[in-house]
């Protein structure tokens, strides 16, 4: 039954015999009055003014001691050793903590911990405009870390979001200063080299502390709407590459082959003017050990010397001279013209006949004719000369 309904006995749940709300100054006496006993201090004190405000002492002195020890406590942090934390004391830097478990009183300093290792990746993408006015979807990934953790902390109030706009403007200044088939084909690699450098200039001159460590382009696409006309355009190109290396493949074949026969008619060239001047200097020594000989023999050395020049022609020349034997005549037969004419008798007569004509003579089949025919003669001379006894 509730304290209020009729039956109650009109007491209240605080004590009072009233119906009216609870005094607030009897229960704070109460209250301290407790806390007096606990801490030693005295139960009736409450006649006194000075007496009471004495009593409050050592609970404002715990409550400061638990504030103290709260502050003390959150003033620790960890800094990892991937991490830099940069401390402001009233808003001013003042210095740099490495890995470690550090304290700085709190409210007096702030503490910024970073990570300074991890490589952080920015990806971005969009359309742009090429240098001839081509629009082609380049998307890229920015890789970088914090380098300079202070700079990083107080320079820039946002510096990532510095970083994407720095990666956007540089992209697009160097894609827009670019031919589309620079960016659709070979000249990726050269336009992430120069979107770093110019990305790191803007973000040194910004002062963020941001090291862009790589910067790596995907496939570059062009609009839905043309993309057909530019694979066509990528197929040709490659095609031409095809035939340039297939022609560069047939030069470098050809070429060397080119410079040995070159080196190759040197080589004979220098012989041939070694062989003539060895055989021009053998000449003219062979001249003068003959003129010495001359000197001393001049007849001798005369004869002999035309006997050599007539066994030198005569061994090149195809005729017969045919000496009969106690006669002044001497026969001469003309081999070389019976072998041409046989040729030609051969070539009009067909094969068969030209089997047995001249072109095909032996040397030992002209000797034996040779023989014949001076015994024919010495025996012709012989009979003459028995006629002409009788």
């Amino acid at each position: 039954m509730a304290w209020n309904e009729p039956g109650g006995g009109g007491k209240d749940p605080w004590g009072g015999g009233s119906g009216g709300p609870p005094d607030l100054d009897e229960a704070w006496k109460k209250f301290r009055d407790r806390l007096n006993g606990l801490f030693g201090g005295s139960g009736g004190s409450n006649n006194g003014g000075n007496g009471g405000s004495a009593s409050v002492w050592p609970f404002v002195g715990i409550i400061f001691a638990i504030i103290l020890a709260i502050y003390f406590v959150l003033g620790f942090y960890v800094v990892d050793a991937k991490e830099r934390a940069v401390v402001l004391q009233f808003g001013a830097f003042k210095s740099i903590k490495d890995a470690g478990l550090r304290w700085d009183p709190p409210l007096i300093t702030k503490v910024f911990v970073e990570n300074v290792t991890e490589e952080r990746q920015y990806p971005s993408q969009g359309l742009m405009l090429t240098q001839d006015e081509s629009i082609v979807e380049l998307p890229i990934t920015v890789q970088y870390n914090v380098n300079d953790v202070r700079d990083f902390v107080l320079n820039v109030r946002n510096p990532e979001a510095s970083l994407r706009q720095a990666a956007d403007s540089a992209l697009r200044h160097v894609v827009g200063s670019s031919e589309l088939d620079q960016v659709l084909s070979g000249g990726r690699q050269a336009i992430a080299s120069e979107v770093k450098s110019r990305l790191q200039q803007y973000l040194d001159s910004y002062g963020t502390g941001i090291l862009v460590r790589e910067i790596n382009i995907q496939e570059a696409r062009p609009p839905e709407a043309v993309r057909d006309a530019f694979d066509d355009v990528i197929k040709a190109r490659e095609n031409q590459e095809r035939l340039k290396n297939e022609a560069q493949a047939y030069a470098n074949s050809v070429i060397p082959e080119a410079r040995g026969n070159a080196q190759r008619m040197i080589e004979e060239a220098e012989a041939y003017r070694a062989r003539v001047v060895a055989e021009a200097e053998g000449e003219s020594r062979r001249f003068e050990l003959l003129m010495a000989e001359y000197n001393k023999a001049p007849e001798v050395t005369r004869r002999r010397l035309y006997i050599d020049a007539v066994e030198e022609v005569m061994t090149k020349a195809s005729k017969v001279m045919v000496d009969v034997e106690g006669g002044n005549n001497m026969m001469y037969l003309p081999l070389d013209r019976l072998q041409h004419s046989g040729n030609a008798s051969g070539s009009t007569s067909g094969g068969s006949q030209g089997a047995g004509s001249g072109a095909n003579m032996s040397p030992e089949m002209l000797r034996e004719v040779t023989e014949r025919v001076g015994r024919e003669l010495n025996r012709r001379d012989a009979g003459t000369r028995r006629g002409e006894l009788r």
